[in-house]
Parts: C-alpha cells; sequence; structure tokens
C-alpha cells in the first residue's frame, strides 16, 4: 500500500480547529491550497503541545539563526471555522517540526498513527535541511500532512491554536478538569456534584 504525503508549501491557509460540541470536540488541522483540501484529526492535547513546541522552535531560531520574530498578532485575521467538508484523511499519530535555514521558514509534519504512540518530536538539528528522506524512516510507510510556514504564518498559527484550545469547557477551579454545564463529580468534593 502506498502512502500519501499532502504537501503544502506553503499552504494558502492552516489553522487548527474543532467539530463538535463543547465536551465532544474533535480537534483538526487542516491545510487548504491549489484547490486541496487535508483535515487530519488530534487529540486537544497535540494541538496545545503544538503550539507549545512551534513557540519553542521560533525561539531557537531566533537565538541560532537570527531569525527576524514577528509580534504576536493583536486581532487574528482568520477566525473563521474550518473549512468545509471536514473529512478526516488519518489521525495524527506523531509530529515533526524543523526549521529551515535556507529559506527561514518552519516545516510542520503530521504523520499517521501506525502502532506507535502519540509523540511530538523536536527536530533539535533545526539548522539541517529538513527534507526527509522517505527511505529511511522506519514508519515511510505512513500518510503525512507537511506544510511550510513563514515565521509570521506560524505565529498566527500559534496563537489561534491556542484559542482553539482554550475554547472549550471551562476548568474546574478545584481539580482542574473541564466542567460540564450540569456540573462535574469534582475528585476534591469526594463525589458530590458542584
Amino acid at each position: 500500500m502506498t502512502h500519501q504525503v499532502h504537501a503544502f508549501e506553503p499552504p494558502e491557509r492552516f489553522v487548527a480547529g474543532t467539530v463538535g460540541p463543547p465536551g465532544e470536540r474533535t480537534f483538526f488541522l487542516q491545510a487548504r491550497g491549489g484547490g486541496r483540501l487535508v483535515s487530519v484529526a488530534l487529540e486537544k492535547v497535540q494541538v496545545s503541545l503544538l503550539a507549545e513546541k512551534l513557540e519553542e522552535l521560533l525561539a531557537e531560531a531566533q537565538r541560532r539563526f537570527g531569525v527576524e520574530l514577528p509580534e504576536a498578532p493583536a486581532v487574528l485575521d482568520d477566525n473563521d471555522p474550518l473549512d468545509t467538508p471536514v473529512d478526516e484523511e488519518f489521525r495524527v499519530g506523531t509530529l515533526g517540526l524543523a526549521f529551515d535555514v535556507d529559506t527561514a521558514t518552519v516545516v510542520i509534519e503530521a504523520i499517521a498513527a501506525g502502532e506507535t504512540e502519540v509523540e511530538v518530536e523536536l527536530g533539535d538539528d533545526a539548522d539541517d535541511e529538513v527534507e526527509v528522506e522517505e527511505d529511511v524512516e522506519p514508519d515511510d510507510d505512513l500518510d503525512r500532512l507537511r506544510v511550510r510556514l513563514t515565521p509570521q504564518a506560524t505565529r498566527e498559527f500559534i496563537e489561534r491554536a491556542r484559542r482553539v484550545v482554550n475554547a472549550g469547557r471551562p476548568p474546574c477551579p478545584l481539580c482542574g478538569q473541564p466542567l460540564d454545564p450540569a456540573g462535574h463529580l469534582c475528585p476534591r468534593h469526594n463525589g458530590y456534584h458542584r
């Protein structure tokens, strides 16, 4: 079976978004460009971690290579919902990040879940060329979504991703677990509803 690499270098739009009501949201990364639309499903924690690791990657690129870092946008240009139809291409198992010095771009690769657990890898040799040698990769038979973003587009992605993650159910002030509209069984209250 052949794997597919959905490459958007760069995409017209690359966002994190959700489908469904709070508490039942499914998280997606969605790339659009060249008449194509690719949506891949992932966990909320992966979206949160991706934003965090991208922030670290930009800081590292600035520190090591003097890359000009854009300010976080005060107002998000793109607050629109995901483009429809949202057809899940695959569920993300691994997220890979790298910084390509030659083009001063961030490369994000979302790799389909195989037999392995969910993880995020941050390429520490960020100055190396980031093209992945397909035949060397142990999971080269897995589908992947690859996007290449400018530092500005990366910053916008981070801000939107954080907003999407935080737009769910508010956390319980006592235990931090998400609150349902009807309350929840808080471990701090020995199982009594708040």
